[in-house]
């Protein structure tokens, strides 16, 4: 056990013939009860500061800890994030695709209608104009024929009486 300063005060020392000075004994062990109070004193005060730097390591390991936890989770959330939105714009890029094919589609089948409606009024415009002018000509043969002349006559017109028309 080590000793305490006032171990070494109370030391009593056997004395002998022609011993020590009592003074200078007294003297020298007064200075080391000095020298070792501020020893153990020095000594506490380390052993405190130790149990608070232990104190504050530990707290910063736990801190540590916690934000390497932390970065993983982050890290985790981040690449289940980047997984899901690969996932949903993999989706969107399908659906747009299948929207595209289907608006291609409907402008295909809508111009294919027209093309063929253009066709049918192509063919309509034909006939109605084949029977326009087999109409007309029928009209200028009509007009061409001699019994046009022959009504035209002043001697054909005798015996036509004209009719009064009442209304």
């Amino acid at each position: 056990m080590p000793l305490t300063p006032l171990d070494i005060h109370n030391k009593e020392f056997t004395r002998g013939f022609r011993g020590y000075s009592e003074d200078e004994v007294n003297d020298f062990l007064d200075q080391v009860i000095k020298d070792y109070e501020t020893v153990i004193r020095e000594k506490k005060e380390l052993e405190e500061t130790v149990a608070n730097l232990e104190e504050k390591i530990s707290y910063f390991k736990n801190i540590e800890e916690t934000l390497n936890k932390s970065i993983l989770i982050a890290q985790e959330t981040g690449e289940e994030v980047k997984r899901t939105a690969t996932k949903e714009a993999r989706l969107i890029v399908k659906e747009a695709e299948k929207n595209a094919d289907r608006i291609i589609n409907e402008s295909l089948s809508k111009s294919r209608k027209i093309s063929m409606e253009i066709d049918e009024l192509k063919k309509q415009s034909s006939v109605y104009r084949t029977r326009f002018k087999m109409l007309i000509e029928a009209q200028l043969e009509m007009l061409k024929n001699d019994d046009w002349d022959s009504l035209n006559a002043p001697d054909n017109l005798e015996g036509y009486e004209l009719q009064e028309v009442k209304s």
